[in-house]
């Protein structure tokens, strides 16, 4: 059976007859789909890869002599996220749920594999696995999916089954602890932009889920004294205490520590309203700005594209947040609100930082821009996010 004409187990409500029944073949997988979210995400990729190119066609030292490196690795991680994404609908959220304890475990022993010696240092960031053929994993971005799904089963199962209005104390408690595990290994790596994700992520579910707002200020007050204690008992590399400090005073050793955000600042900035061309910045082409095809690939656009092609890409991110709230808001189970809730904040927050920190209005933090950031695993893991909330739409209750 073909992927255009699946039906899912998703049920009909016919008001004459008072009953529910099985949707028919015309409500196919295809026509059910949200393509603006999906053709989004698409164009976001097309464009990384214009950006990726252009970012390292003339990096000598990064391609191993092949202009076209990054550029067909980068579109072969979207076409292995595309089927990953495409596994999801077929499977569906509803039916991920009983594999979500072996995923969730998985993840966690991932996750724990980069404090072995399996683990690797990749520009400063001890947080991935080398697998060998010069690729390699990040298990964090991984866990931001398990974080979602595990959280949602633990607060929306009693309330989807009408046991309850709110997830109570206990059930609130259970799911921070299922959320605190992978949170505390990666804090350890230390990773701290995907333990920023990560916090966003658990605040958003808790309140998608309706728990109590005192389990959500107590946690942001957590979160602030935890950092304070992270700061103080020096959890923190040398490399990251450095960039809250060039954060904080731009004008701190800008041909040190201050490099990154200065020539990224530079790189936009010179781009003005419609930018230099594409392939013809010369921050890009001179190589200026650090990791131009990872976390700071914003500022090519930046420079070849000015503020119009930029602003593309925000209106594009603003389209998926968009249609991912209208699936939060349109599905009628608690369990689809709340990972759909999860997976906003996650890609609403991951933006921000990246592109703030390009603009240097927000902290470095070694985050990849969703989509459009070369990047296996972060590729990856937006796409499975995309799969589940394709799928949410799909296996939502239609009028009849």
């Amino acid at each position: 059976m073909s992927a255009s004409t699946r039906t899912y187990s998703v049920r009909r409500f016919t008001p004459e007859r008072g009953t529910w029944s099985k949707l028919t073949a015309r409500d196919s997988l295809v026509r059910r789909l949200d393509w603006v979210l999906l053709l989004c995400a698409l164009a976001l990729s097309a464009i990384g890869a214009v950006l990726v190119y252009s970012a390292t066609r003339n990096r000598t030292e990064l391609n191993q002599g092949d202009p076209y490196y990054f550029l067909v690795r980068h579109a072969l991680n979207t076409g292995i996220g595309l089927l990953l994404a495409i596994g999801t609908i077929w499977l569906g959220h509803r039916t991920l749920r009983g594999a979500v304890p072996i995923l969730y475990g998985l993840s966690v022993v991932l996750v724990l594999a980069v404090l072995t010696p399996l683990g690797s240092t990749i520009n400063g960031a001890h947080a991935w696995i080398q697998i060998g053929g010069g690729f390699s994993l990040q298990p964090s971005e991984f866990a931001k999916i398990t974080i979602i799904l595990g959280m949602a089963i633990l607060l929306a199962t009693r309330v989807d089954a009408g046991d309850r209005v709110h997830p109570d104390h206990r059930t609130v408690v259970q799911a921070l602890g299922l959320a605190a595990l992978p949170i505390v290994i990666v804090l350890l790596m230390p990773d701290l932009g995907s333990v920023m994700v990560m916090a966003v992520i658990v605040l958003a579910v808790l309140l998608a889920s309706g728990a109590s707002n005192r389990w959500v200020a107590g946690l942001i007050l957590t979160a602030v004294i935890g950092a304070v204690l992270i700061w103080q008992l020096g959890v923190l590399d040398q490399y990251q205490i450095d960039r809250f400090a060039a954060f904080a005073n731009p004008a701190l050793d800008p041909a040190g520590v201050g490099y990154n955000t200065n020539q990224a600042r530079i790189a936009i900035g010179s781009g003005g309203l419609t930018g230099k061309g594409l392939f013809h910045g010369t921050q890009t082409t001179g190589q200026f700005v650090p990791e131009q095809q990872t976390d700071f690939v914003f500022t090519v656009a930046g420079e070849e594209l000015g503020f119009l092609g930029a602003g593309l890409i925000i209106v594009l991110l603003g389209i998926v947040l968009w249609r991912a709230c209208r699936i939060a808001r349109d599905t009628t189970e608690l369990y689809g609100t709340v990972v759909a809730a999860g997976i906003i904040a996650w890609f609403a927050f991951q933006s921000f930082e990246n592109i703030g920190m390009t603009l240097g209005i927000m902290p470095v933090a070694g985050l990849p821009l969703p989509f459009v950031s070369y990047g296996g695993s972060s590729m990856f893991a937006v796409w499975i996010a995309i799969g589940l909330l394709q799928s949410i739409r799909v296996q939502r209750p239609v009028s009849a």
